[in-house]
């Protein structure tokens, strides 16, 4: 047995076995197929819905060494279920140690999912060690509100719910309303260009500010996934104040997802923040999008779910997110 095996047993006929690669994809994703009813999985969630076997693979290649931060269930030689740790730095510099698993319905209630929360603890517990990062390190995991067999295994384990992600659908964006409100004197909107990244940057950063849980985003992290044919910025003379990052999902093309939408605090309550939400699910529609998608988090200070729903989004998913002490 590896240093990374899990310490307790599983019943007999199933198994764990390293990540391999390609050759797992499809079968990772057939488990998250077979999970969909049980579960309730919105395939278009923007947060977390039913990923293919590419989205697998992109997912898995950005993992740091896969096959020992991945772990498979199986049972005569098929694929039944999976665990996948990945980690990140805070912006108050917690380290958070985040597990995720998957089981199909007709394996749960025999102690398979213990066993491999207790591998994903074990695992964290190496890394952390490996990584010096004890002082600081929590351990998270995530489940949707309605996601009962996981919540339970998470409660039971000791893991508590700190804040939940509420997503938000605009069923159709030909339906968009009219903005309702004239720009403040001296403001106007567009399109941001490559030397206004660092402004639109900065714009989002700062807006977290005061925001717990959540992650450290490099310029370099931001420039990597810039992705800018829907985005649309606020400016006051040469100064950016606000920003709405809009995307068109790449394996749902009739998706669109507003990513962030800031504006500055001294520039907030002047309906910068609708024209320019509003601006940019015009460019989704433009791009093709048939409905949009977002979410927020119930920690975040300025709530903006009057504005989200004044235009039409109305809420869909809430995705918990818990955690437990590394001790």
């Amino acid at each position: 047995m590896s240093d990374d095996a899990p310490g307790q047993i599983l019943p007999a006929g199933f198994g764990f076995r390293p990540y391999r690669g390609d050759e797992d994809h499809g079968p990772m994703a057939a488990v998250r197929l077979g999970c969909a009813e049980r579960d309730r999985i919105d395939a278009r969630s923007v947060v977390e819905g039913l990923p293919t076997a590419a989205e697998i693979a992109e997912a898995s290649a950005k993992l740091e060494e896969p096959s020992r931060n991945q772990i498979l269930v199986v049972r005569d030689g098929n694929v039944v279920g999976y665990s996948t740790i990945r980690w990140w730095q805070e912006r108050d510099d917690t380290w958070l140690y985040l597990h995720r698993g998957h089981l199909l319905p007709e394996h749960r209630g025999q102690g398979i999912g213990s066993v491999m929360l207790s591998w994903a603890e074990e695992r964290i517990r190496r890394l952390v060690e490996q990584h010096g990062t004890a002082r600081t390190a929590v351990i998270g995991a995530n489940a949707a509100a309605w996601e009962q067999d996981a919540a339970a295994l998470l409660l039971a384990a000791g893991y508590r719910r700190v804040f939940s992600l509420v997503e938000l659908e605009l069923r159709d964006l030909q339906q968009l309303p009219e903005p309702g409100t004239e720009l403040p004197a001296g403001i106007r909107t567009g399109p941001i260009g490559t030397s206004h990244h660092h402004a639109a940057w900065s714009t989002v950063v700062n807006s977290y500010a005061n925001t717990s849980w959540t992650p450290k985003w490099t310029f370099q992290e931001f420039v990597d996934t810039a992705d800018p044919a829907c985005w649309r910025a606020a400016w006051n003379g040469q100064d950016l104040v606000g920003v709405a990052l809009c995307s068109i999902r790449r394996h749902d093309r009739a998706v669109g997802e507003v990513e962030e939408l800031s504006v500055r605090a001294d520039h907030r309550r002047l309906g910068i923040g609708r024209v320019l939400l509003l601006d940019g699910l015009r460019s989704l529609r433009e791009h093709g999008a048939t409905t949009a998608r977002l979410f927020t988090g119930t920690a975040n200070p300025h709530r903006s779910y009057d504005l989200y729903e004044s235009v039409g989004f109305r809420r869909q998913n809430e995705y918990v997110r818990y955690r437990k002490p590394l001790d």
